[in-house]
């Protein structure tokens, strides 16, 4: 059991570490622009899929979602009531130009999987005394949310006017081949796990570990979000990071030299 625990700290740290080099990297190089509108459609379905998989605050929800289900039929209906909901703000957002600060939608999809875990842990009876909301109902709400920040994933894509219909339906054709993918992989390791004596412990550090995770990625998105109202501003990676908040301590620092100046001059 000690070992276990030990074993899910080192995991929580490494998701830890994974997050702090990607929560800043919603840009896109040129480079990467010219490979996409050269490959077409199959580029849209290709970064749709590699999206899903590379996005951890999309799979931690959708872990969190199935890690209690044991029957295959309410597996499909949850996870089809996700894709429902995500696929529908998606579509919709990105063919009308609706855009969100995404670090503002991706703050929400982090407290989206603390409250996947929290209700996971029947945290509404328990610690607040109150009947849980409807699961189902609310997995679609969150999936509309969700796919409000796919589409903001999208939108940075040089999309073709032309085609445009056609961009979207292969990127979301992507991101579905992404989930099962990782879908697949997830019940796997879930059926394996429920034949293990130390399931228990493993499902109350899990979902204790998502609301860790989903917090902190809550205040890292609020974090980006804090240094810019329009998320084209915010343009520095992970790597620079420090260096951007030394530069601008400095400019701070020097602002108030001309301020004490100016006043002593008068």
């Amino acid at each position: 059991m000690l070992s276990f625990i030990k074993k899910s700290r080192w995991l929580l740290a490494a998701f830890a570490m994974l997050a702090v080099s990607q929560v800043f990297g919603h840009g896109m190089s040129e480079a990467e622009k010219q490979t996409i509108m050269d490959g077409g459609n199959l580029s849209y379905l290709w970064i749709g899929a590699t999206h899903m998989l590379s996005g951890y605050d999309h799979l931690l929800f959708i872990f969190g979602i199935i890690f209690f289900l044991t029957k295959f039929k309410d597996i499909i209906k949850y996870i089809t009531a996700f894709t429902l909901g995500h696929s529908v703000t998606l579509i919709y957002a990105t063919f009308n130009g609706i855009q969100v600060n995404y670090f503002l939608i991706d703050a929400i999809i982090a407290l989206s999987i603390c409250y996947i875990a929290f209700a996971n842990l029947d945290g509404f009876k328990k610690y607040l005394g109150v009947k849980p909301p409807n699961l189902l109902v609310m997995i679609i709400g969150l999936g509309l949310i969700h796919g409000l920040g796919l589409s903001t994933r999208l939108q940075q894509l040089p999309l073709n006017q032309d085609e445009l219909l056609m961009n979207i339906i292969s990127f979301n054709i992507g991101i579905e081949v992404g989930q099962v993918l990782a879908l697949s992989i997830m019940l796997l390791v879930m059926v394996l796990l429920r034949k293990s004596a130390s399931f228990k412990p493993f499902s109350l550090i899990s979902n204790y570990g998502l609301i860790f995770a989903g917090l902190f990625l809550f205040m890292m998105q609020m974090h980006g979000y804090s240094h810019t109202s329009d998320p084209d501003e915010f343009g520095f990676s992970a790597d620079n990071h420090i260096h951007e908040h030394i530069k601008m301590d400095e400019e701070r620092a020097a602002q108030v030299i001309r301020d004490s100046k100016h006043n002593s001059i008068e």
